[in-house]
């Protein structure tokens, strides 16, 4: 007879009960200790101002501080803030994409793992296309570069929200 076999039959069944108890514990302990750190760092990353419409809350981290400064000198500052060109005009869309950019930007952020200056990536792209079209539809509608998806906005007004890059 092996000595586990051995082992689990002279073990009393208290003692085989613990097992799920202590599992459970551990589980409870590292869930606790993932939930402290993340807690932490959304704090200590300002995270709440990221949950706002304040543009800046954007420029929290210094790579961004560029960004915020040139949107103050471009045309869409009276009437466009970063969440109105960054994120979907859908409120679902607008959160999944704000937790999508959110985790990835973190991530980036604490691990130095970013270009600098930083590139808009190309799903972000995409959003920010269809968002200057959601403000201008009506006007590019009218145009024959509606009907080329090759063609962005940004690729002829690459400084329309951004001035002097």
């Amino acid at each position: 007879m092996s000595a586990t076999v051995s082992r689990d039959r002279d073990a009393s069944p208290t003692a085989r009960r613990r097992w799920p108890a202590r599992l459970a514990m551990l589980f409870a302990l590292l869930l606790g200790a993932l939930a402290g750190i993340g807690v932490f760092t959304f704090g200590y990353g300002q995270g709440w101002s990221y949950l706002s419409n304040d543009p800046a809350g954007c420029a929290n981290c210094h790579v961004m501080q560029g960004h915020l400064d040139s949107w103050q000198n471009s045309g869409h500052r009276h009437v466009a803030v970063c969440n109105d060109c960054h994120l979907p005009h859908h409120p679902v869309g607008k959160w999944v994409v704000k937790a999508d950019n959110g985790f990835f930007h973190s991530l980036a952020f604490t691990l130095e793992n970013f270009h600098e200056p930083i590139q808009i990536k190309s799903r972000n792209a995409r959003v920010t296309q269809e968002a200057c079209l959601h403000c201008h539809g009506d006007f590019v509608h009218t145009t024959s570069l509606a009907e080329v998806d090759a063609v962005s906005c940004a690729h002829c007004h690459s400084d329309a929200g951004h001035a002097l890059r």
